[in-house]
């Protein structure tokens, strides 16, 4: 007979601390970080201080939206910045037919990473990690090979309006993040698609032999999070006024991931927090504004950023399933 000893369960007063922190601690910090910076940086409450703030985190926030569908399939999405490459790269080819074309042909680039990329994972049975690092090293070097290695400067007004005009005071980016979100929390919350997709999440085996159409399923949540890259990658060329694939979108992928990560979807799938990636996207943002303005070296910046990672993955291992 063979003696086992198992790992001591948490006090009822702990595991009810950790599921608290598991549901709200971003909101906590959110609040927090804000309040702080009420405190310590000038002007930072201010109508022109915070239209600034909400501007800059849009591209990411709009990537964390569609990685936080693909994270809640147990996957992973590292091709969302070159996928914001392609597209600085594909729209100056097509700029002389209209804004439009040009939309619609970056738009159908990015379709078909999302497609390789979910027909790698779902059909061929390659590792997210592996099949979305590939296209993240060929897509960005295909995307200087369309730009010719050349940064090119944008002139149609159509597109350069995306990035600098506003509806009633409120600038036209910030309206597709938030039209953006509520439409992927609708998906994630009212569709059959939504919940098929979080089930999948939670047991892809379950659900395949359940008869759930889990293929389709997770090329279409790969689609998804490519298009949401191609529109963050049209806002940041429209706000850049200039096409450079070598810059465009380099690395967002990390701070996505942190968006989502710290907004409380496990990277071990099964659920899936839209409003939760929002306060995580800003949460981020703000914590790296506030070093910034504090003089804090980029160095310790980003050792700070990756402590909170840790911290988020520790609040959130063993959690279980569902929304």
């Amino acid at each position: 007979m063979t003696d086992t000893l198992a790992p001591p369960a948490p006090s009822p007063q702990r595991a009810r601390t950790l599921a608290w922190l598991q549901e709200n601690g971003v909101y906590v910090a959110l609040a927090a970080v804000v309040v702080v910076n009420a405190v310590i940086t000038p002007n930072f409450l201010t109508v022109a201080s915070l239209r600034t703030q909400a501007i800059q985190v849009v591209p990411v926030l709009i990537i964390a939206l569609g990685l936080a569908l693909v994270i809640g399939t147990e996957g992973i999405d590292l091709s969302v910045g070159s996928v914001m490459a392609l597209t600085a790269a594909v729209v100056p080819l097509y700029l002389g037919y209209g804004a439009l074309p040009a939309v619609l042909a970056a738009l159908a680039v990015a379709a078909c990473v999302g497609v390789v990329n979910g027909w790698l994972v779902a059909v061929i049975g390659v590792q997210p990690i592996v099949a979305t690092l590939a296209l993240l090293v060929g897509g960005r070097g295909l995307a200087l090979v369309f730009a010719g290695g050349q940064s090119k400067d944008i002139e149609n007004e159509a597109l350069l309006a995306l990035g600098s005009d506003e509806l009633l005071g409120v600038p036209y980016v910030v309206l597709v993040a938030l039209v953006l979100t509520l439409l992927v929390a609708f998906l994630v919350r009212r569709t059959t698609f939504g919940r098929q997709l979080v089930a999948i999440g939670g047991n892809r085996t379950a659900s395949d032999l359940a008869g759930l159409p889990v293929r389709r399923v997770l090329i279409v949540v790969y689609v998804i999070s490519a298009l949401l890259a191609c529109v963050a990658g049209l806002i940041a060329t429209a706000r850049l006024e200039a096409s450079d694939p070598s810059t465009i979108g380099n690395l967002i992928e990390l701070s996505a991931i942190t968006a989502v990560v710290v907004g409380g979807t496990p990277l071990s799938g099964g659920r899936v927090r839209i409003l939760g990636t929002v306060a995580g996207a800003l949460l981020m943002h703000l914590i790296r504004v506030t070093l910034i303005t504090q003089d804090v070296p980029d160095s310790a910046a980003q050792m700070i950023q990756a402590a909170i990672i840790v911290a988020a993955v520790y609040v959130q291992r063993g959690r279980g399933t569902g929304q």
